[in-house]
């Protein structure tokens, strides 16, 4: 009989719901195991536990809020011996820096308590937290860092909000060149407009909104998560290993 091929193992940020879920089954259906965070929700982390075991592979979901960069540290310890348990101490294959809030607020109304959570959460967090995982991650490996279309585009309300995807689009470059002798490719997805709870759910719940969306996209219609998840896996494939300091758009040609 042969031998089970091993599968690699990738670590996502915010990936009990939303894009991340996506991910972590769109990775999950191309033979990954998975390590998920969650801040909230156990549930629906065990819940998409069993949806990748039926799947065919294993998933951790250790909870955490990417806003506390002090977690960090007893964090990838957890995340170590997680690796130790489940797969025999071996290395992540694949960091996704997903998890992450929307705030509308334009300048006018934009609290400095907002400002230090967006930093926290959307900048300070993904790039303390692949710090802390460097470590655990395997040369060769690949780390994609989600972004948003409104570093491209301006929609009032979402300056700040855009202003911390902008920066990390900035450090994805960065850091490419710093991991470049590991092998390590990184870069960025920039999701459109998609129809998940971000961001009080405008876009899936509000008519008004999602049509506006529609109108002003090639395709003609608002995202959903299932257009983003696949795209992150291919991009992790080992048939993309020259895509490197990129930032790849998804969103069906917004504002063209």
């Amino acid at each position: 009989m042969s031998e089970q091929p091993i599968r690699p193992i990738a670590l996502i940020t915010g990936a009990s719901r939303g894009l991340g879920r996506s991910m972590a089954l769109s990775l999950a259906q191309r033979g990954w195991d998975l390590v998920i965070t969650y801040r909230e929700r156990a549930d629906q982390a065990d819940t998409l536990r069993q949806e990748v075991e039926a799947l065919g592979g294993r998933l951790v979901a250790l909870a955490l809020d990417v806003g506390q960069a002090g977690q960090f540290p007893d964090f990838a310890a957890q995340v170590e011996a997680a690796l130790q348990a489940q797969w025999g101490g071996r290395r992540l294959q694949a960091l996704v820096n997903n998890a992450g809030v929307g705030i509308y607020a334009p300048l006018v109304e934009l609290t400095e308590a907002q400002f230090d959570a967006l930093v926290a959460i959307h900048l300070k967090g993904p790039i303390f937290l692949t710090q802390a995982l460097l470590p655990l991650l395997a040369d060769g490996g690949r780390i994609v860092n989600i972004s948003s279309g409104l570093t491209r585009f301006s929609l009032p309300g979402y300056g700040a909000y855009a202003a911390m995807k902008g920066a990390i689009e900035v450090f994805t470059r960065y850091l490419a060149k710093e991991l470049g002798a590991r092998g390590i490719a990184v870069n960025t997805v920039a999701p459109g407009a998609i129809e998940t709870d971000f961001g009080g759910a405008a876009v899936r719940d509000k008519p008004e909104v999602n049509s506006f969306i529609a109108s002003q996209t090639a395709l003609g219609r608002a995202g959903v998560p299932e257009d983003i998840g696949p795209m992150v896996a291919s991009l992790l494939s080992p048939d993309q290993r020259w895509v490197n300091a990129q930032r790849i758009e998804v969103s069906g040609g917004m504002f063209l």
